[in-house]
């Protein structure tokens, strides 16, 4: 399966999220499928073929419940991202529960289907859930 984590942090680097998301991608990889991790500031990526779409933030303050507008905009130019499997992770902040709501409303406003969503605080954490993730196809 063909897999595409994808991360939007506070800051174009990531810092605490790039790592999260890469260890994420190393535990989904253990299970033989291919990963590609993308930063959705490095500009465009087409989302059509791939199986299973992971996203990943941070709120856009500490206090603040809001995921960065860019990810709306880059799922709006993904190309087909409507009844992608996805997962939807966020990695901290105040209002966490409400930041992964938020998230997850910003996916399933694209089309996308949620096959799981989790607060992930830790890079251990992550990668053993890449591990356990169920990516293959419900036929």
């Amino acid at each position: 399966m063909l897999v595409c984590v994808l991360y939007a942090g506070r800051t174009r680097e990531g810092g605490k999220l790039k790592a999260i998301a890469d260890s994420l991608a190393h535990g989904i990889a253990s299970q033989g499928h291919q990963v590609d991790v993308v930063n959705i500031y490095d500009g465009e990526t087409r989302l059509t073929p791939y199986d299973y779409v992971v996203i990943g933030s941070e709120p856009v303050s500490f206090f603040s419940a809001a995921v960065p507008a860019n990810i709306q905009k880059f799922l709006a130019q993904a190309g087909t991202v409507s009844g992608k499997r996805s997962l939807a992770f966020i990695s901290g902040g105040l209002r966490k529960n409400k930041t992964l709501l938020n998230l997850m409303k910003t996916m399933e406003g694209e089309g996308m289907i949620l096959k799981l969503s989790e607060v992930i605080t830790k890079p251990e954490v992550a990668q053993a859930i890449g591990k356990r993730l169920n990516v293959e196809r419900n036929l």
